[in-house]
């Protein structure tokens, strides 16, 4: 199964080089992944059928809304740690929304 995960911050652009670095650990690691970024307005289009929602560090005070609105469909939403997405950590920010899944 495809795990799609998608990454939300203010316009969707400062989270691409992000789902870039994500993308290549996946296939690093022979994971089947859709990984993408969209800007905040997209969001409800786009999270169709995601698994995951990870949230830019910008916006990390829109979580509550949004586990409100996308937990109850079975989707897990949390916020990329803000190290992790300054450093451009695609391998850790993919293995947390991985243990998100399990959880």
């Amino acid at each position: 199964m495809t795990k799609k995960i998608t990454l939300v911050c203010n316009q969707g652009l400062s989270t691409s080089m992000v789902v870039k670095k994500m993308q290549e650990s996946a296939n690093n690691k022979g994971i089947e992944a859709h990984i993408e970024a969209v800007p905040e307005s997209s969001l409800k289009k786009s999270s169709k059928d995601t698994h995951v929602i990870l949230l830019g560090p910008q916006i990390s005070y829109k979580l509550k809304s949004f586990k409100d609105e996308y937990q109850p469909q079975g989707i897990k939403v949390e916020v990329i740690n803000g190290a992790d997405y300054g450093m451009l950590n695609g391998e850790k920010i993919l293995q947390d929304a991985l243990s998100l899944m399990e959880g």
